[in-house]
């Protein structure tokens, strides 16, 4: 019955969502090399049995804690058009926002970080799985744009690490030092504006 198929895909999606929290948690706590699976299936309330047929190792599981935080709850159905760089400069820098301000990406930084003097591997898949690839769309974008004769960008690779940095710095960083920073949706925007605004004067065609 259709009823039953999603009250099982309910249920091995919200046992999923627990292993990567405990996952999270006890990496964050315990330290990666020294937290088991079998603690975190401890922690998540599921079976070791349950644990390993989704995670057979522990660098799967980060993995997927890395995928999990990096993939958009919405993305737009299509590339922002690199004519507009306005409005395509908005798009992306308004996803990175959401992405990045998302409460479990700066408990993935720290993670990262604290566990860095043991388990340096792990910033590295961080890095590549996570961040890398979104920085790729945005300095493609440049490049795009460039192309289009919308934008006087010659190194796509500064010019996105830029805009991006501007975002990051109100929406990220402070919330790794202060448990309490928490900007409202209407600050974030404005974040957002100013870096597209910033940028545009930077890059725009005069």
């Amino acid at each position: 019955m259709p009823g039953t198929s999603s009250f099982h895909q309910q249920v091995a999606a919200d046992k999923r969502a627990a292993i990567l929290t405990a996952a999270t948690t006890l990496f964050g706590t315990r330290g990666f090399a020294r937290t088991s699976l079998a603690q975190i299936a401890t922690a998540a309330q599921v079976s070791k049995a349950t644990l390993f047929k989704q995670f057979p190792t522990k660098d799967a599981l980060f993995d997927a804690i890395v995928d999990e935080a990096w993939t958009p709850q919405v993305r737009p159905s299509a590339h922002p058009d690199p004519t507009d760089p306005e409005t395509g400069l908005r798009a992306l820098g308004t996803l990175y926002a959401d992405l990045v301000g998302q409460p479990g990406m700066a408990g993935l930084f720290r993670l990262v970080i604290a566990q860095a003097p043991s388990s340096p591997e792990l910033g590295r898949r961080q890095f590549d799985l996570g961040k890398l690839p979104f920085f790729e769309e945005v300095r493609r974008y440049f490049r795009a744009a460039a192309d289009a004769g919308s934008l006087d960008v010659e190194d796509p690779t500064t010019a996105a690490t830029q805009m991006l940095g501007m975002i990051s710095s109100f929406v990220l960083w402070p919330r790794m030092f202060l448990t309490d920073w928490n900007p409202g949706a209407s600050a974030v925007a404005h974040a957002v504006e100013e870096a597209v605004l910033t940028t545009l004067a930077r890059y725009g065609r005069r």
